[in-house]
């Protein structure tokens, strides 16, 4: 379990880091943020949407976004 969390909070901050990169396009930050989900924890996943939220306004944080495979 150690190994897991270590490796989602190393993603949760790499998903910041690229997001904050793709801020300049909504489609392309959605995309971006669709891919972040895939790989991250519960409690990460709600860290991160918060986190998009606060920076760039929920236009950039939809709901279908939230579709985990």
């Amino acid at each position: 379990m150690k190994k897991t969390k270590e490796k989602s909070q190393k993603m949760l901050a790499y998903s910041k880091n690229v997001l904050s990169k793709m801020s300049f396009d909504v489609l392309l930050f959605r995309k971006e943020l669709s891919k972040a989900y895939q790989n991250l924890l519960e409690d990460e996943i709600e860290e991160l949407m918060n986190w998009a939220n606060d920076q760039f306004g929920p236009q950039y944080v939809l709901k279908p976004v939230l579709i985990k495979n």
